[in-house]
């Protein structure tokens, strides 16, 4: 009976309008429930009129059949109960005891609730197999989170060759500051990917996810540089394998030339017992930093699941188990490690041949560290034919063909960073086949590109449970996820808003392993929900959700595998990019995002889920005793979901000048330590639970002086990430970075250059003239740094030389009473470029980090009227008590009265030099300059303040060399204070920071 029901409703929704129209209902009543139904919608999305095409009455159910507009509804059990009762109430009498059926997009309503189709879906896949990397030294194993679980994902675009201009070029237009395709980097390398793999997820990109430019290969058949490959043999001895593999014999690779065809690779059998042979690559560094590494290796007959590759690098050894019997011959991402320049023992990747079970091989080819320069070098076509470009939406536009001048092109790499180019030429450097990166055979990158993405999916699980009729890597990728920005402007600071798109009319309508390709729908409606209601609820009401389509776009179609399509937001629409290049909104958007793929992962598997926590904060960092100290913190609650709460934390060590450690895992919110004097010892907390693991924390630290002349203590007052500043006026609006470029997370790689098209009528004419929100290009390779939360060290540094110790906190702990500044004869106040800043349009959610909020200024007045002595640095000390929408009569009576000093201008300098001036205090002297230009070494002051000094005692200490505005005053009282319109730690050198911070402990010291 079920399948003659399933029958006549197909049969219904593909009759003709005019013959599956009936009168069962009249037109008036048809309208009638159509507008409800529209009504409804809207109070939740953007979406047309919603109409009823057809009635149908099957035994003593009345079937209503509503356009596509009706499936955009996010349809959960109490909407549609609420629907089908309104709806209800809104027919003949003569159906009141009929059952009612609402069908949309082939399906009724309660169908289209998201999760309905767990069970089937766990059991069409297969044994649980090993993953493909386990991280042995991570202290955790998620639970209920994503733990060996892969996911295939990808953003948007990348640098291109386009044949028919011959020339490298981005396949978007440069519009408000960013260009998209490096835009959705910002969000899936800093903060998606990351979320994703502390939820214990195998994440696989198509493109380069390492900003490093230096790039270092070490390989068996020999290395373009001074890293070496040896091998080390114990009971069992290493032999070449039959197969090609890896060799690295050129700079450039055209055509389809495949570095993973080129070479050899070597293989050993493996041991459970006895003693252990080895293969060793060392990378010659040529600069300490940090890098990603990726290891290769070949499939083969009996290939072990569990290879065990050790780093060694500055934090200390990090291990992985390896399953070879997928990812054959590409490259596999192990992880981020910082490297010291050169090289040695302590920069190494070692495979050894133990394994849990002895007789299986293990294989070794080329490591790679860094990302480095793109190296696939691209002319037109060898027949001098190119394609036109057709968009990823199209399957019915014939391709045509256009032929080139004859000329003699040659081939040309991008000159770009590997991050930022295409995934086409990745997947070529990779290794992959052409036959998957260039379904044009070479006449169109363009198309190639986005092609090649769903294909790499399925090239990816070919092999695996998830897709096991056609041939590949044997990955059994859970579900895949393309993240892009949409095109479309709008005139009114409207918001045009998130639209999902998936595709379920293909290959019979069921994934390679049999599972309902509606489970896309799902997964697209979670995300989409996920996104849409937590921005509405922490940034924006009016948020715009658009539909969900389900439309033949490349990406959702191809995939045999649950996919959604992603377009965020209007990357052309001033009103949207106003939260879009803000890291909060990044972050939050992203946490949206994991928060859906973890519930449809979950429910693919009928397992529970839990949302790894939020970082901590409220962290206070003091000596015990002598050498022993106490770190202290606070869990913080995520309104938007239940499940995040923190049952345990991970606290990671960096000892002087190294990288943070593997972390040790701790059962409540305070953590002891003993420290060898003269070091630095410093302190980041993640929190932990059955879901995975948070963010990190604020870095604090602290050291012991030899023969100490004092312990200060440092307070991190800068906290801030935020939007450049923008600006609305008559038919003029835009991004106005010079006077406040805003501050990334960690770093930006995302921004191009400053906006020079403010004019809101001028439109796009073509990718170089993109009209209203088009932007300079002098920025768009490099990484621009951001807030580092990393300042307690640097200011801590030139303390310890100038002979004291110090502790460090946040400048909640001081806001909250849980420490007392009366402990310390000396404070050291961090405020870097913190400042009140909104959130995209303003004047919805408070503004958010004010250098002095009352409860700072309370804690250092009373600090002061005890006699302490306090210094405070930062570009926006002054005019965030002056020069802002919410300034008081408090504020600027507090920096005064208090601190001593007063405003007198925003912008105050240019060139980022300051100089020491006559004064009754002699301890201050020198030349000092700051990071004044965006770089990637440390944060841009683009807008110093100028400040004077208020009242008997203060005086100008330092003025600004271009103008000699004064830059920094002291006040000398019963207690001292010491102010800077510029950041301390934007200083340019170790030895400008260490002679400035020891005239102002000098200063601090004298009677």
């Amino acid at each position: 009976m079920k399948t003659i029901r399933i029958f006549l409703l197909l049969t219904w929704c593909c009759l003709p309008l005019q013959v599956a129209m009936s009168q069962i209902l009249s037109p008036e009543v048809q309208t009638g429930i159509g507008d409800y139904l529209t009504a409804f919608s809207r109070k939740e999305i953007s979406v047309g009129k919603i109409k009823i095409d057809s009635a149908h009455v099957e035994g003593k159910t009345l079937l209503l059949f509503a356009n596509m507009n009706c499936s955009y509804i996010p349809f959960r059990e109490d909407n549609v109960k609420e629907i089908y009762k309104e709806v209800g109430a809104l027919l003949p009498q003569e159906y009141a005891n009929h059952k009612l059926q609402i069908i949309t997009d082939k399906h009724p309503i309660e169908q289209l609730i998201p999760l309905q189709r767990g069970a089937a879906a766990k059991a069409s896949r297969g044994k649980q197999e090993s993953p493909l990397v386990t991280r042995l030294s991570v202290p955790y194993s998620p639970k209920y989170g994503l733990q060996n679980r892969h996911i295939a994902l990808w953003q948007s675009h990348g640098y291109y060759y386009e044949p028919k201009l011959t020339r490298w070029e981005w396949q978007r237009a440069r519009v408000f500051q960013t260009v998209e395709d490096l835009y959705t980097q910002s969000f899936v390398l800093p903060y998606l990917m990351p979320m994703l793999e502390n939820a214990g997820a195998n994440v696989l990109i198509p493109r380069e996810r390492d900003t490093q430019t230096t790039e270092i290969i070490i390989d068996n058949d020999g290395c373009r540089n001074n890293s070496y490959y040896t091998e080390k043999t114990g009971d069992k001895r290493w032999y070449t394998g039959s197969e090609s593999g890896f060799a690295h014999l050129r700079n450039q690779y055209i055509n389809f030339e495949n570095p993973f065809r080129e070479g050899s690779y070597r293989a050993i059998e493996t041991i459970k017992k006895g003693q252990e042979s080895y293969a060793e690559w060392v990378p010659d560094v040529p600069d300490g930093g940090r890098y990603a590494v990726y290891v290769s290796y070949k499939t083969v007959a009996n290939s072990t699941t569990d290879a065990l590759y050790t780093v060694y690098h500055k934090g200390g050894v990090s291990q992985f188990s390896i399953n070879q019997q997928m990812g054959s011959g590409t490259w596999i991402y192990l992880g981020h490690f910082t490297f010291d320049k050169g090289k040695s023992d302590a920069n190494k990747i070692v495979l050894s041949n133990k394994s849990s079970r002895a007789g299986r091989i293990v294989t070794a080819d080329a490591i790679k560290v860094g990302g480095g320069y793109g190296n696939i070098a691209r002319r037109i076509a060898e027949d001098g034919i190119a394609t036109e470009n057709i968009k990823s939406s199209d399957v019915v536009t014939p391709v045509e063909a256009k032929q080139l001048p004859e000329v003699d092109y040659p081939y040309e790499t991008s000159g770009y960073p590997r991050f930022t180019e295409a995934a086409r030429y990745w997947m070529q450097w990779a290794g992959i086949p052409d036959s998957v990166y260039s379904e044009s055979k070479g006449k169109n990158d363009y198309t190639d590109d986005y092609k090649s993405r769903g294909i790499w999916v399925n090239y990816l699980a070919g092999g695996s449970a998830v897709n096991p009729d056609e041939g590949g890597l044997n990955i059994p990728i859970d579900m895949a996820f393309a993240f892009h920005s949409d095109a479309g402007t709008t005139l009114n600071d409207s918001i045009i808003g998130t639209l999902g798109i998936f595709f379920t009319n293909a290959y019979d309508g069921v994934y390679a392993n049999g599972t309902s390709r509606y489970a896309a729908r799902d997964l697209t409606d979670l995300i989409q929900s996920y996104i849409v209601n937590d921005i509405r609820a922490l940034y924006e009401p009016n948020w715009t959700r658009r539909g969900m389509w389900n439309q033949s776009y490349y990406e959702a179609r191809v995939p045999r595998v649950p996919t959604m399509l992603l377009e965020l937001l209007s990357h052309q629409n001033f009103a949207d990019m106003r939260y879009g290049i803000d890291p909060r909104f990044r972050f939050t958007v992203s946490r949206s995002i994991y928060k859906g793929m973890l519930r449809f992962v979950c429910s693919q598997y009928g397992q529970e889920y839990i949302v790894q926590p939020l970082p901590v904060d409220h962290m206070s960092l003091h000596f015990t005793n002598e050498n022993e100290i106490e770190l202290t913190w606070q869990p913080v609650d995520d309104p938007l979901e239940p499940t995040a709460k923190a049952n345990k934390y991970i606290v990671y060590t960096r000892i002087g000048d190294g990288s943070f450690d593997n972390g040790v895992v701790v059962n409540s919110n305070v953590y002891r330590a003993v420290q060898s004097p003269g070091l630095i010892y410093s302190y980041k907390v993640t929190a932990l639970n059955d879901g995975g693991e948070s963010f990190p924390s604020e870095i604090l630290s602290a050291a012991r002086a030899f023969n100490e002349k004092g312990t200060a203590l440092i307070i991190n007052g800068f906290d801030r990430i935020s939007a450049p500043a923008d600006f609305v006026s008559d038919g003029l609006a835009g991004f106005a970075d010079a006077i406040d470029h805003g501050v990334p997370y960690i770093n930006d790689i995302s921004y191009i250059g400053s906006m020079k098209e403010f004019r809101r009528s001028i439109p796009w004419m073509d990718d170089d003239a993109s009209g209203f929100g088009d932007s300079y290009s002098n920025y768009e390779t490099m990484v621009i740094a951001g807030n580092i939360f990393d300042y307690p060290a640097v200011h801590g540094a030139s303390m310890l030389k100038a002979g004291y110790s110090f502790v460090s906190c946040s400048n909640e702990a001081v806001e909250k009473k849980t420490v007392n500044l009366n402990d310390y004869k000396l404070a050291d106040l961090i405020l870097g470029k913190q400042r009140q800043t909104k959130i995209g349009r303003g004047g919805v959610m408070p503004l958010e980090f004010k250098t002095f909020n009352k409860e700072m200024q309370e804690a250092i007045t009373a600090y002061c009227q005890s006699g302490g002595h306090i210094f405070v640095s930062g570009s926006f000390v002054g005019s965030d008590l002056w020069d802002n929408p919410e300034t008081t009569q408090e504020d600027k009576d507090f920096a005064t009265n208090t601190l001593k000093y007063k405003w007198r201008v925003n912008q105050a300098a240019t060139t980022g030099k300051v100089k020491s001036v006559a004064s009754p205090y002699k301890e201050f002297a020198g030349n000092y300059s700051y990071y004044n230009e965006l770089n990637p070494d440390g944060y841009i002051v683009e807008a110093p303040d100028g400040i004077v000094p208020a009242g008997e005692n203060a005086f100008t200490i330092f003025r600004y060399s271009e103008n000699n505005i004064s830059a920094g005053i002291a006040y000398k009282g019963t207690y001292k204070t010491c102010v800077l319109g510029f950041p301390f730690e934007a200083i340019r050198t170790t030895n400008e920071k260490d002679a400035l911070m020891k005239g102002i402990l000098t200063f601090f010291d004298e009677k």
